[in-house]
């Protein structure tokens, strides 16, 4: 039986993607989806019949977290984000 090492098994990603949403749901702030949208599509990438070695996957699992975390931001920010620009000091 031949062993396969840890990280190329695709339910531990999606454990670690499980994970990382249940930190988002518990921790305030927004930035644990991103990570957890990454290990899920890790996830889908170590079910396919390509043999990929551990830093290629560290490598895809940052870039696509980082792709998935832009994505969210722009897909739930706030239509009105506007920032106050003052321009005069109020100490005068």
């Amino acid at each position: 039986m031949m062993e396969t090492a840890l990280w190329q098994l695709w339910w531990v990603w999606a454990a670690a993607a499980l994970g990382l949403g249940i930190a988002e749901v518990l921790v305030p702030g927004f930035i644990f989806l991103g990570f957890a949208c990454g290990a899920a599509l890790v996830a889908l990438v170590v079910l396919l019949p390509v043999e990929l070695g551990l830093t290629a996957l560290i490598a895809l699992f940052a870039i696509l977290s980082l792709a998935a975390w832009v994505g969210l931001r722009r897909a739930f920010r706030n239509p009105d984000d506007q920032t106050r620009v003052i321009d005069e000091d109020i100490n005068k």
